[in-house]
């Protein structure tokens, strides 16, 4: 591989997808449109919800969610220190306030026992974050908001095509958000989804990010009379444009065989460093289908090397990694919010877990790399 660096992601565009994005324009469908309807179509299928409701980011969904679930200053919603730092800025976007939760260090998904002792007369939601593409205990945060009133919303972010019990994610509630940004297993440039299979969610939905604007774009140019539209809430600029759902629909055909082929590379990583005994692979209990959007591997107490040199004796090998999931409370932005703060479960997985390289389509020999350079560095 030489000096070479093996990047973590590699979306590309093909053709048909270049094309199908030029057709957008000429047809003078730049803003939203036939396409993204038809996006939007495809996508609910695809997951089996009723309907699905595209938007420009992940972050604009999960704000529209907080939106929808009436969050008001000072309600609480609990979520996840390990993650995305978007996470918790849309509940702060609603004027809520994020009250940050444990991990459960086996699947690093959101821990419920932490959450129950979290829970306030202030609480209105719980916002579950599918970490990685593993998904979390759907039925179990579900029960537990139906028993305390509570509002449940997913950050499927990365779990677009993950399964649990045998759907996929997008299927088990009312309000879940995903993203299509570059580094997700499908992408449209940027871009994100909400899924629900509750009609007067939908309607408010495309109402809230299209300016509560009355009347579509598409409906109105397509109309034989006059329409004039009206205002009829606060809403936002947050539509996906046809050009970007046009190649949405040309990724969502490759959906099923890029999944397919990032399972076979995780099980790769699995079966060549099961046996390393300084460290603990990505555990998939039965009824999770991870997509495996990143790998994340754990170095024990025992390793013979800490976190951050392994990741630089990888990329000397020309090999890029990424630090663990981040932990919001100690970011910057967040620290004087959680001053006194102690979350050590996700503390230390944060700090000691490396994000593997994993893409597709992902070289034999790339692989066997990464491998490799992982095995001198921990077995010597």
């Amino acid at each position: 591989m030489g000096s070479d660096v093996i990047p973590i992601a590699k979306p590309y565009l093909t053709e048909e997808e270049a094309q199908s994005a030029s057709d957008a324009v000429l047809s003078g469908w730049v803003t939203q449109g036939p396409r993204v309807q038809e996006f939007e179509e495809k996508f609910a299928r695809h997951v089996g919800s009723k309907y699905a409701i595209a938007v420009s980011s992940c972050t604009t969904a999960l704000h529209l969610c907080m939106l929808i679930a009436r969050i008001q200053p000072e309600d609480e919603v609990i979520c996840p220190s390990m993650s995305f730092i978007a996470t918790a800025n849309s509940i702060l976007y609603a004027g809520g306030i994020p009250v940050l939760s444990e991990v459960h260090p086996d699947t690093l998904n959101i821990d419920i026992d932490h959450v129950k002792r979290l829970i306030s007369n202030r609480t209105k939601a719980i916002l579950i974050v599918h970490q990685m593409g593993m998904p979390a205990d759907i039925d179990a945060f579900r029960t537990l908001c139906v028993d305390h009133d509570l509002t449940l919303i997913e950050d499927a972010a990365c779990a677009v095509g993950s399964e649990y019990k045998g759907k996929k994610i997008g299927s088990h509630s009312d309000l879940v958000c995903f993203s299509f940004h570059p580094r997700k297993v499908i992408t449209t440039g940027d871009g994100g989804m909400i899924t629900t299979s509750r009609e007067d969610l939908s309607k408010k939905l495309k109402l809230l990010r299209q300016h509560g604007m009355s009347v579509s774009d598409s409906t109105r140019h397509a109309s034989k009379k006059v329409m004039i539209e009206e205002y009829i809430d606060i809403g936002y600029n947050y539509r996906m444009t046809d050009i970007q759902a046009s190649v949405g629909i040309t990724q969502m055909k490759k959906l099923d065989w890029i999944i397919s082929e990032r399972r076979k590379i995780a099980r790769k990583y699995n079966d060549a460093l099961k046996n390393i005994d300084c460290v603990k692979i990505p555990e998939e209990k039965e009824g999770y289908l991870s997509n495996y959007q990143s790998y994340s591997l754990y170095l024990k107490k025992n390793a013979p090397i800490s976190r951050n040199d392994l990741m630089q004796k990888m990329l000397d090998d020309g090999i890029a990694t990424r630090r663990g999931i981040m932990t919001i409370h100690r970011e910057p932005a967040y620290r004087e919010m959680y001053p006194s703060l102690s979350l050590p479960v996700t503390e230390d997985l944060s700090d000691r877990s490396i994000l593997l390289p994993l893409y597709v389509p992902m070289e034999e020999d790339d692989i066997d790399a990464v491998i490799g350079s992982i095995s001198r560095q921990l077995r010597g």
